[in-house]
């Protein structure tokens, strides 16, 4: 009986280690078919990503927003948006930033499309819309959803 225990936590213990060593391969960067395009607001304040694999659009604001804080969670809340090619856009909790001063900046004035979504940049903020006419207008004064 005790030599069975053993033989169990010694497996256990081999299936943990190898969980664990899977760990990065998970965490690496998307497959080359996946893609990844960030972009950012000529005022820097929002910075985007559109990745495939699967295909979502996230932006995320160097401000507080009407959302900040409002829900409990590992990371921070309220900052972060994003959103599927045809579902509701909603705050997201996270614990990274899609904010890159080397992002490319999407100038006012210009509206671009990645995938699925639709991003017109505007002095009076961003507005992103999905396939399903979802999505958010987001600036320092407003911060709405749709």
């Amino acid at each position: 009986m005790r030599r069975a225990r053993i033989a169990l936590v010694l497996v256990l213990t081999v299936a943990a280690i190898v969980a664990v060593s899977a760990l990065p391969a998970l965490a690496s960067p998307p497959a080359r078919s996946a893609l990844y395009r960030a972009f950012r607001t000529p005022s820097g304040l929002i910075g985007c990503y559109y990745a495939t694999g699967p295909t979502f659009l996230r932006c995320d604001t160097q401000y507080e927003t009407r959302f900040s804080g409002k829900r409990r969670c590992d990371g921070d809340y309220g900052q972060a948006f994003g959103m599927t090619a045809r579902g509701r856009a909603g705050a997201l909790c996270v614990g990274d930033t899609a904010l890159d001063a080397r992002s490319p900046v999407l100038a006012y004035g210009r509206t671009k499309r990645y995938g699925p979504y639709t991003c017109t940049s505007r002095t009076s903020g961003l507005t992103c819309t999905n396939r399903g006419r979802h999505g958010w207008t987001l600036s320092k004064q407003r911060q709405r959803l749709f």
